[in-house]
């Protein structure tokens, strides 16, 4: 996958993040995340690329990504997505999770939802299903687009100019540290998750469809 996406970022530069952020903002399968972690790294190694440039570039694609799926989601509506939403990932339990952390937290998912994948990808859409005021989304969209591009961004292109100028073994011993702390964190979103789901369902089904099957 990064050989794939540090070859896209060679050819099509800027477009390529965009492109990519743009579809996984929107709701479609894509690696939004990985390509502007890529993007960052290639800018730090190579000085082709501007990374401010890139984070501008990624933060406009992710705040119209997310847009353009609040549109659809407040148009065609629940029934649409009900039938169609387990092709694009969004199964029933996820879209019951959806409205209840947008009836609990709303504006707070719109800003933090950037920085877990479920989220990311289908936030546009539950909020305009769940009729969150346009005027608040796009408030908190564009604050959510800005902080995840540019610190991620930023992280990766700070990791990656420090990283060409590390000695070999502390090159790697950085690498496996990073390795382990973005799998701790994955491990730690799912159990969130998890958790989430087992509340929604509590709240939107009743207790009996919450608990664990024994």
């Amino acid at each position: 996958m990064i050989h794939h996406l540090s070859a896209l970022v060679a050819v099509y530069g800027y477009a390529a993040v965009f492109g990519l952020i743009f579809a996984e903002s929107l709701g479609v399968p894509a690696p939004g995340e990985g390509i502007l972690v890529v993007t960052a790294l290639f800018a730090a190694r190579t000085h082709r690329l501007d990374i401010a440039v890139v984070i501008a570039t990624a933060a406009l694609a992710a705040f119209l990504g997310t847009s353009l799926g609040y549109l659809l989601g407040r148009s065609a509506g629940l029934p649409l997505l009900t039938r169609f939403g387990g092709y694009i990932g969004l199964s029933a339990a996820r879209q019951r999770l959806g409205q209840y952390l947008f009836l609990r937290h709303g504006a707070k998912i719109i800003f933090f939802g950037r920085f877990i994948a479920f989220l990311r990808a289908f936030e546009g859409i539950l909020a305009g299903v769940n009729r969150m005021p346009w005027r608040r989304f796009a408030l908190f969209n564009a604050l959510g687009a800005v902080a995840w591009t540019t610190s991620f961004g930023l992280c990766a292109f700070i990791f990656g100019r420090a990283f060409i100028h590390l000695s070999r073994p502390i090159g790697l011993a950085a690498v496996v540290l990073v390795g382990l702390g973005l799998i701790v964190s994955i491990f730690y979103v799912r159990s969130q998750e998890e958790a989430l789901q087992r509340e929604a369902d509590a709240a939107l089904l009743g207790p009996t469809a919450a608990a664990p099957s024994p």
